[in-house]
Parts: structure tokens; C-alpha cells; sequence
């Protein structure tokens, strides 16, 4: 019990990454969700062809294979790029960056669905009826499409957080020292594996227990907005 109560403060300082790391992955799959659900929704045909290649693929993809296939990849070909221009040696890419890459284009592909089902959903009189008022471009997408598409995504976006979270920690196989590989190095300085990674399990089961009410709470409130 010593030897636990030594490294918990070590490994719970790892939460701080894998909160970042969610928070920021989060970040670039909603901005690719949203790119993409106006693409699959657009008029030109490239624009939803490419957005329909890019969620068909990236949903084809192991998580981890597309992660180490960016670490790996991303690196070999930032070097190549290095030693044929010359403006740097070798470099070595930040496992954050690339995990937040990585996991921001897996769940933007699942961000996209979520958000062209709740246009979609969207009756069309509301954007015919802010036309009818004037509006028009971006007046019309934020004072009428915008609070009715996120109260009709959020259900989806609840689930797609959940998962995104839990996803984070796939990246302590990039050597990324989040909560996941600070307890795997307790567990092998202390012989205790299986109590360090249990350590882990309670404290995603906290984050997601609290990201699923505290979304729950705006969920409401914005069907409490929509109808006031």
C-alpha cells in the first residue's frame, strides 16, 4: 500500500494530458464534422464525394492502426521532406500533436454524420421562414439553424465524446505520458499492475459519468431555450 500511495500522485498528474487531449481532439472532429456535414450536404458533387471517401475510410480504419500509421507515417515523411529541402534535420513529431490529430480525424468522420443527420432533421420552413424574415448566409445559420442543430446533435455528440475520451487512451502506445502510461510504469516499478490500472478504469469511469451529466444539463437547457 506504501508503494501505491508513493506513485498515485505521479500517475493522476497524467489526467491533465489525457483531459487535454480529449478536450483538443474534440476541437478538430467538430470542426471536421461540421466541414464535412456541409460538404455531404453541398450542391458540387467533388465536395460530397470526398466527404463520403473520407467517412467511408476513416470508419473502415482501425482506431490504432490509423494512430500509429500517422505517428509512424507522419514522421518518415516530414523527415523525407527535411532531407530534400534541407531546412531541418531529422525530427522527431510530438505524440500529442499527433494524437490529437489522429483522433480528431477518426471521430470528425463520426462528427460529420452527427451533424448532417441534425441539418437534416431540420424542417425546412425554419430556413425558409428566416429567408422570408430577411435573413440571410451567416445571420441565418446562427440565429436559426445553429441552436436547432446543435439541440437535435447533441444526443449523438454526447455518445461521440464518450467514445473519444475513452479512445485517448489508445495514444500511450506513442510513448504520450497520459493517465494510461504513468500507471503502467507504477505498475512495473511496483509490481502492482492490476491495482494501478484499476486506479485507471475509476477515474475514466468518473470523467465520462460527469461528461455525460454535465452534456445532459445542456442538452436540456437548450430545449428549455428553443421552446421559451
Amino acid at each position: 500500500m506504501t508503494d501505491t500511495a508513493d506513485y498515485l500522485p505521479f500517475v493522476l498528474r497524467g489526467i491533465y494530458v489525457t483531459i487535454a487531449l480529449s478536450v483538443c481532439s474534440l476541437l478538430v472532429a467538430t470542426a471536421l464534422g461540421l466541414v464535412g456535414a456541409w460538404a455531404k450536404s453541398s450542391k458540387f458533387s467533388v465536395a460530397r464525394g470526398a466527404a463520403e471517401i473520407y467517412t467511408t475510410l476513416i470508419r473502415g480504419v482501425p482506431d490504432l492502426v490509423l494512430m500509429l500509421l500517422l505517428y509512424y507515417g507522419g514522421q518518415a515523411v516530414v523527415n523525407r521532406i527535411g532531407d530534400a529541402t534541407g531546412l531541418w534535420e531529422r525530427a522527431e513529431l510530438d505524440p500529442f500533436t499527433v494524437a490529437v490529430a489522429a483522433i480528431g480525424v477518426i471521430f470528425g468522420s463520426y462528427m460529420t454524420e452527427t451533424f448532417r443527420g441534425a441539418y437534416l432533421s431540420i424542417p425546412r420552413g425554419q430556413s425558409e421562414g428566416g429567408k422570408a424574415l430577411g435573413l440571410g448566409g451567416w445571420p441565418l445559420f446562427r440565429l436559426v439553424i445553429w441552436p436547432q442543430l446543435m439541440r437535435n446533435a447533441m444526443p449523438s455528440f454526447t455518445n461521440n465524446w464518450l467514445s473519444l475520451m475513452k479512445t485517448t487512451a489508445l495514444a500511450s502506445v506513442m510513448g504520450l505520458e497520459d493517465i494510461v502510461n504513468k500507471a503502467n510504469a507504477a505498475g512495473r516499478a511496483t509490481h502492482q499492475p492490476f491495482t494501478f490500472i484499476a486506479i485507471v478504469l475509476i477515474i475514466y469511469l468518473g470523467l465520462t459519468v460527469a461528461s455525460d451529466v454535465g452534456l445532459r444539463v445542456l442538452a436540456r437547457r437548450l430545449r428549455v431555450a428553443e421552446t421559451a
